[in-house]
C-alpha cells in the first residue's frame, strides 16, 4: 500500500459509525484526478478518495469541496453515497482525504448500452434525466450552499476560462476554435443565464451509478468541477452524447436510436423542461456549441501534454487529435445557434 494503514484504521473506527476491522484497500482505476480506494472491512465496503501527491495548483484537486457537497446533496435526498468523515492529518493519509459510502451499482461507458436489453435502456435515460432535474430545482441556500461558488457570470467566466487554457497548450491553429472564441462571448450577450444552480460539471453518463437490477440511479460520482452556475450549460454538457459520434467521444450521434431502444434528443430535451418547470431550451445551441468547444480546448490540453510527455493513459495521444473534429462539431452547432 502507498502508506500505513495502522493510523487510518484507528481514523475509521473514531469516524465510521459501525466500523470493524480488519480491513485491505484496492486502489480503483478509472482514470480518476484524485486517488481512490475500495476499503473492504469486515463490516462492509467504503470509499476513500484523497489528494495526489506533489505539488498542485492551488484550486485543484479539492476533496474537501466534494465532501461538502456530496454531504449536502445526500441531505437533501439526491440519490449520493453517505459520506462519513474528511481528514487532513498527514500522520493518517499524505494528503487530505474523506471517506464515503461504497455504492453497488453499474456504470456504462458506451450511451448506446449494448450491455442493456432494449427495452430497458430508455428508462434510465429517464432516470439520468430525472436526477439532473431534481438537482438543477435545488435552491443552494437552502441545502447550504449558498456560498459554494462564485456569484454571476458563469458562462462568461467559464468562455474567457476554457479560451485561456486553450491557448495556453495550444499546438496548431484550429479555425474552428477561432471562430468559436469570436462568436460565444457575442452570443451569450443575448441569452438569459440568470438561472444558478448547483452544477456538477461533468455529467456524462459514466458518472452516475445505476442499481444493479432497476433503472434508478443510486450515486453521482465525481464532483471535482462541481460549483455555483448554470444548470442549463450543465444540462447540455449530458445532452452532447446526442450530438457526438461513438468514435468521437462516448456519444450516440449517426446511430438508429428508435432501433436501439434510446430517446430521441428533443423528447429527453422534453422531459427535462417539464421537470424543471421550463417551457422550453430555446438556446440549446448555444450551450451545446460552448460545451464542445470546451471538451475540444479539454483534448488539445491532452495533445500539449503529449507533447510535452507528460500525459497519462494509453489513449492520450488519441484523445489529444479529437481536439480539431470536435471544435468543427462546436462550429456546426453554433451555426444552428445563427453563428
Amino acid at each position: 500500500m502507498e502508506f500505513d494503514l495502522a493510523p487510518l484504521g484507528a481514523w475509521l473506527a473514531r469516524h465510521v459509525e459501525g466500523f470493524r476491522g480488519p480491513f485491505a484497500m484496492d486502489r480503483l482505476s478509472g482514470g480518476q484526478s484524485n486517488p481512490t480506494y475500495r476499503i473492504r472491512a469486515a463490516s462492509g465496503d467504503y470509499v476513500l478518495r484523497r489528494k495526489p501527491d506533489g505539488k498542485l495548483l492551488p484550486s485543484a484537486h479539492a476533496v474537501d469541496r466534494e465532501y461538502r457537497v456530496i454531504g449536502a446533496l445526500h441531505a437533501a435526498g439526491l440519490p449520493m453515497p453517505r459520506v462519513f468523515g474528511y481528514g487532513d492529518d498527514p500522520a493518517v493519509v499524505p494528503t487530505p482525504f474523506f471517506v464515503m459510502e461504497f455504492v453497488e451499482g453499474r456504470i456504462f461507458f458506451d450511451p448506446r448500452l449494448p450491455e442493456v436489453p432494449r427495452q430497458d435502456r430508455a428508462a434510465l435515460f429517464d432516470a439520468m434525466n430525472d436526477t439532473l432535474a431534481r438537482l438543477h430545482s435545488l435552491d443552494p441556500t437552502a441545502i447550504g450552499l449558498g456560498d459554494y461558488g462564485r456569484p454571476g457570470n458563469y458562462m462568461a467566466r467559464q468562455i474567457e476560462r476554457w479560451t485561456k487554457q486553450y491557448r495556453a497548450s495550444e499546438t496548431q491553429r484550429i479555425e474552428a476554435m477561432e471562430r468559436l472564441i469570436e462568436w460565444l462571448p457575442r452570443r451569450l450577450a443575448t441569452v438569459d443565464d440568470s438561472a444558478v444552480s448547483v452544477v456538477h460539471g461533468d455529467c456524462r453518463m459514466d458518472n452516475f451509478v445505476f442499481h444493479p437490477t432497476e433503472p434508478r440511479v443510486v450515486a453521482v460520482l465525481d464532483w471535482e468541477l462541481s460549483t455555483l452556475g448554470s444548470p442549463l450549460a450543465d444540462f447540455a454538457y449530458n445532452v452532447m452524447a446526442w450530438r457526438i459520434t461513438p468514435e468521437l467521444f462516448r456519444g450516440m450521434a449517426g446511430s438508429d436510436l428508435a432501433a436501439l431502444g434510446l430517446p430521441a434528443e428533443s423528447d429527453y430535451v422534453a422531459a427535462y423542461c417539464r421537470r424543471t418547470g421550463r417551457e422550453a431550451f430555446p438556446a440549446l445551441d448555444f450551450y451545446l456549441a460552448f460545451n464542445l468547444f470546451r471538451l475540444a480546448a479539454i483534448m488539445q490540453g491532452i495533445a500539449r501534454r503529449v507533447l510535452d510527455g507528460t500525459a497519462a493513459g494509453a489513449d492520450a495521444e488519441e484523445n489529444g487529435r479529437k481536439a480539431a473534429p470536435i471544435a468543427e462539431l462546436g462550429w456546426q452547432t453554433a451555426q444552428r445557434a445563427g453563428a
